[in-house]
């Protein structure tokens, strides 16, 4: 389902803090949403000659932090970094601001604690399809936030793409490792799939071409269709043929199933062991 958000209307100001792959992203995304560029402040260290470009179409790079206040705020930095901003930030965060972190790792209970008491927070977790809007974020609001900054911080996400919103926070060391890592496993299942070709008697060139080809489009008509994918699947598995017996073998006891529910499982204990 395309995400029908529209920031046009937006009159107050947003800063976003850093401006690497997933920021730049977010920062594109909301021009496509109808954001206008001057009423977003940046702060980069090392802004991109794109980003800066962006400064003669109305962002704020790095400007002084005492002119100006901010409605929203987007962090978008490494979690490293995360110690070093609440000075920065505590100055800027007024009542009605609803701070967004899209730090991997970084639970609600440490930016409480590195923020203004107070503070309404959002913990957001996209995934790397957000680089072209086809992300999916997962969201989790504590209890500071209004229906109006959650209203707002969801139209913020949608610059990623799709968002789904969770009241339990334990829940995201889970959804990093399904939707945060995952399109790591599909990329995989492509490289997978070419050398699966390749030891079929394909030329190299040609196995990884037809992997790469099928799993996007697989993935565009998973995303068209309104059918589940255990239908789609269904759907192109004639009883007997060719993909029957493929699928005998992905889907037997030792198939990717129990290899899924394994590897979600490391992810979800790794995440868990990285937020402490």
């Amino acid at each position: 389902m395309e995400h029908k958000a529209s920031l046009g209307d937006f009159d107050g100001t947003l800063l976003l803090i850093g401006a690497g792959k997933m920021g730049g992203a977010m920062l594109e995304g909301w021009h496509r949403l109808g954001l206008r560029f001057d009423n977003v402040v940046l702060i980069e260290p090392q802004p991109s000659p794109e980003i800066i470009t962006l400064g003669q179409r109305g962002l704020r790079i790095n400007p002084a932090l005492d002119t100006f206040a901010a409605s929203a705020i987007v962090i978008a930095v490494k979690p490293q970094v995360a110690p070093q901003l609440s000075a920065t930030l505590a100055p800027l965060i007024g009542r009605d601001t609803v701070v967004i972190s899209i730090m991997a790792g970084r639970t609600l209970a440490f930016l409480e604690k590195a923020l203004p008491a107070g503070t309404a927070l959002v913990r957001a977790m996209p995934n790397t399809p957000a680089a072209i809007g086809r992300g999916i974020t997962v969201a989790v609001p504590n209890a500071r936030v209004s229906g109006a900054q959650r209203d707002l911080a969801d139209r913020l996400l949608a610059a990623a793409g799709a968002t789904e919103w969770v009241a339990d926070e334990a829940l995201m060391d889970a959804v990093t490792a399904v939707s945060g890592s995952g399109p790591a496993y599909v990329f995989l299942l492509a490289e997978s799939l070419a050398r699966a070709g390749i030891a079929a008697g394909l030329p190299p060139d040609l196995a990884a071409r037809l992997a790469r080809a099928t799993v996007a489009g697989a993935g565009e008509l998973m995303h068209r269709s309104p059918l589940d994918p255990a239908t789609l699947r269904q759907n192109v598995t004639s009883p007997g043929g060719t993909t029957a017996a493929a699928l005998d073998v992905l889907a037997g006891k030792d198939g990717l199933d129990p290899v899924m529910v394994k590897a979600v499982a490391a992810a979800t204990r790794r995440s868990r062991e990285l937020a402490g």
